[in-house]
């Protein structure tokens, strides 16, 4: 059950970072569900390291999606969307 929880969060937060940064055409579904695990991943970690806790709900979802958006400009830097 976990998994597919992570999956769905990760779509949607995969989802709102590549609208953000405007790659939402390149990509599919699957693209989105990475992102939004990998990226949520880098964001807390991240976060983690500038001390900065997620203390309340509203706190992860904006630190997973500032972590999709962080994964997507390094993905578009290394041209791998354009």
């Amino acid at each position: 059950m976990d998994f597919i929880i992570a999956v769905i969060v990760g779509g949607i937060v995969g989802w709102l970072g590549s609208l953000i940064m405007k790659t939402s055409a390149q990509m599919g579904i699957l693209a989105n569900v990475i992102v939004g695990i990998v990226g949520s991943s880098l964001g807390f970690w991240l976060a983690g390291l500038l001390g900065l806790g997620a203390s309340g709900a509203i706190m992860r979802w904006v630190i997973a999606v500032l972590g999709a958006v962080i994964l997507i400009a390094i993905l578009k830097a290394l041209n791998i969307f354009k």
